[in-house]
């Protein structure tokens, strides 16, 4: 939507307030947010929507709920793959906008336990699944366990991958191997889910352990049928692009929230050497908020000026990878190295199970899990400067 003014926010004081108000329960009882996701699919935060919005919103959200954002970050990148392969013309995911629309809920199965090689490759097996006689029942049959299954007790069309072999005397026989990318339906079976999700943070998005037992993908919710191996084509480069953004923006969030609880400690905190004068005149505290507040200050230009240009559909070419790993990776490890500060200057009231920074800590840790990680930006990062490195001699 180049050019276009960004909507208003749906996302009331009000409204905020009492998904605030809810997270700490959530995370004492390990549960999901139901309740949060009610409030917020009736006044349509699940609506599709630029990114430059989507981020904007999920960083303000993440400030009163992070697990409630990080949640709702995997149903929004799916709009956003959706809608930037239809800015460019490709209508072939305008169906996933439709049932969005229509109240559905979106959510990705993708990790697996021993796959390091995320997207360009999987240990999920697929099976071609010729129809019936009268026409029906055709499609792609899943076998394999999904980990990290995100909003697990709400999702209505789960995104999965799995690799296709093609057999001996198949219909695509000769072919190479294939990664096979479509969305099951929750009412469409093949599938169980176990509910193993006790984590350290972000317990609230219940992102349980998915088994896939011949789960059917029928052809017409297919996305993509792509070669096994990285690829940069639109499709896995708009997956790519909306995750990492939006992931950044849920950390940034979260630091957003640290400090403003650290200048409140400040304010309110006393110092008896310093005759009971408030820990806001503090040189050693002042450094510190300082500190943290440049740190958190660099992120909002990296991420506005990304969102944007995703929007204007602006062509990075392959600079595109070096520029969204760089920009998660730096979106986590300052909220990171924020929370630390912050909890620094809360003193050791911070540390109480019951003081929300010590949630925050908590919470996000678990940006260090997502990808890209640290060693794979590195690798982009270096390969962009130094060039690929060669492969061995044989």
């Amino acid at each position: 939507m180049p050019g276009a003014r960004l909507p208003e926010t749906v996302l009331s004081p009000g409204l905020l307030q009492g998904i605030r108000s809810r997270a700490a329960d959530y995370d004492a009882r390990n549960a999901f947010f139901t309740e949060d996701l009610d409030e917020l699919r009736a006044a349509g935060y699940l609506r599709p929507r630029s990114l430059s919005a989507a981020v904007r919103d999920q960083r303000l959200l993440a400030a009163h709920a992070p697990a409630t954002a990080l949640g709702l970050t995997m149903h929004l990148v799916w709009m956003g793959v959706a809608r930037d392969l239809a800015a460019a013309g490709d209508d072939s995911l305008a169906w996933v906008l439709d049932e969005a629309e229509a109240g559905e809920v979106f959510a990705f199965a993708i990790s697996e336990r021993g796959n390091d090689r995320v997207m360009s490759d999987s240990l999920t097996r697929v099976e071609r699944v010729e129809p019936a006689a009268d026409g029906s029942g055709g499609g792609w049959a899943f076998t394999g366990t999904k980990i990290f299954t995100t909003l697990s007790p709400a999702w209505t069309s789960l995104g999965v991958i799995g690799r296709h072999d093609p057999a001996d005397g198949g219909a695509d026989a000769g072919a190479g191997p294939s990664i096979v990318h479509g969305f099951l339906t929750r009412d469409g079976g093949g599938f169980r889910i176990e509910p193993d999700w006790n984590t350290l943070g972000m317990r609230a998005t219940q992102s349980h352990t998915t088994v896939l037992e011949r789960a059917l993908v029928a052809h017409e919710r297919v996305a993509r049928i792509l070669p096994v191996g990285p690829g940069g084509d639109a499709y896995s480069l708009a997956i790519f692009a909306n995750f990492l953004t939006l992931i950044g923006a849920v950390y940034a969030g979260i630091a957003d929230r640290a400090l403003e609880l650290a200048v409140d400690s400040a304010h309110r905190r006393t110092s008896l050497r310093a005759g009971g004068a408030p820990q806001a005149h503090d040189p050693d505290i002042r450094r510190r908020v300082a500190d943290a507040a440049l740190a958190l200050d660099a992120l909002a230009p990296q991420l506005e000026a990304v969102a944007r240009d995703r929007d204007a559909q602006v062509d990075r070419g392959v600079r595109w990878f070096r520029d969204l790993t760089g920009l998660k990776q730096r979106c986590v490890q300052t909220a990171r190295d924020v929370v630390d500060q912050c909890m620094h200057i809360a003193g050791g009231g911070g540390y109480t199970a019951a003081n929300e920074l010590s949630r925050l800590q908590r919470d996000v840790l678990a940006g260090i899990y997502h990808p890209s990680d640290p060693e794979s930006v590195a690798a982009t990062i270096a390969a962009d400067l130094l060039g690929p490195v060669p492969a061995p001699a044989p």
